[in-house]
């Protein structure tokens, strides 16, 4: 969603959701939005996600968890536009100074686990403009509720009108036709299904094209706050999502798909060269620009660069040289699915 890493690219070991690259690079080339001839209404979408997943409850964006924004380790005495950061959001918000955006690290952005056993739902209510802590606005909220048992998954988003933000103290539950006594409707504070799905220039499904969940350093703050699911069933219910991608790519014995699925649009392109230290990431600093800062994938990444050369640089570059042509003969391509029905 614009994208929740939550909050989680090739990130994922299971989260988002990600979760930034140069921002014109987010754009899908390979995958266009597609006009749907069916669509459905937010109330028909949640409560079908409802029965196949699990409700949503109403919630209170400042009860969440605070994703920290620091910069060499600490909490700096101040935040400032376009700032640089250890741990950027990694969300397409398009080019620096853009209008409604103080770039890749403001702070206070909060994070919710709603999971219930199998079925698992997280919640991101996103800053993109500088405010105070206690703020009570916030520029995006968005929803992924996902089931381990046959893959569906849903995607939820509400987004603010310029600068002025959501009133993040009273967010409706996006599977209630009926709000609580006090809390706006759900369809005037929730996207359509349709406008989530064609979110322009990208939407979650492009990023999100091999698990529902995504990793990146800033989301592995409040990893413990993120479900996985890396190898389990994964596919997109209600009419408008049924065009995005769910194919994934490797090669033969490739290290990188060991822990986790790569999908055919971002992970195994963009996400790949973000998490292996090939493209520079906007808005990080010094620290971020060393290594092994450089090489977030794998998670925890101990090895020398040596080693890591050694144990991935190849492998990395396989599944690049398929994000560019999966007709390769080198190249495995694999449909996600839902468990059959």
């Amino acid at each position: 969603m614009k994208h929740l890493l939550i909050i989680v690219g090739l990130g994922i070991i299971g989260f988002l959701a990600y979760l930034a690259l140069a921002p014109a690079a987010r754009t899908p080339s390979k995958v266009a939005p597609k006009n749907v001839s069916a669509t459905q209404t937010l109330a028909e979408y949640g409560q079908m996600c409802k029965a196949a997943i699990k409700d949503v409850p109403s919630f209170n964006c400042l009860d969440g968890e605070l994703i920290p924004i620091t910069v060499n380790g600490l909490v700096p005495a101040s935040y400032t536009p376009n700032m640089d950061c250890d741990r950027p959001a990694l969300l397409p918000l398009g080019e620096s100074g853009h209008t409604g955006t103080d770039g890749q690290c403001v702070p206070y952005s909060r994070i919710f686990n709603f999971s219930d056993g199998i079925n698992q739902v997280v919640a991101a209510c996103r800053q993109k403009i500088i405010r105070s802590e206690a703020s009570t606005q916030f520029d995006e909220i968005d929803v992924i509720t996902h089931s381990v048992a046959d893959g569906s998954t849903c995607w939820f988003q509400a987004t603010g009108d310029g600068d002025a933000g959501l009133d993040g103290t009273k967010v409706p539950s996006p599977t209630e036709a009926t709000p609580e006594p006090g809390y706006p409707a759900p369809a005037d504070f929730w996207n359509s299904p349709a406008a989530v799905a064609n979110e322009q220039p990208v939407n979650c499904g492009f990023c999100h094209d091999n698990d529902p969940f995504m990793y990146s350093p800033y989301v592995a703050q409040v990893w413990d706050m993120v479900p996985t699911d890396p190898f389990g069933w994964y596919k997109h219910i209600g009419p408008d999502f049924k065009w995005w991608p769910t194919t994934s790519l490797s090669t033969r014995d490739n290290t990188c798909v060991g822990c986790h699925r790569i999908g055919i649009t971002f992970t195994s392109g963009q996400g790949a060269k973000e998490a292996t230290g090939l493209v520079h990431i906007p808005n990080t600093d010094e620290w971020a620009n060393t290594y092994p800062q450089t090489h977030w994938m794998p998670p925890g990444n101990f090895h020398s660069e040596a080693q890591w050369d050694t144990i991935y640089k190849q492998a990395v570059q396989d599944l690049l040289d398929c994000n560019e042509d999966p007709a390769l003969p080198k190249c495995i391509v694999t449909e996600i699915t839902g468990l059959p029905e």
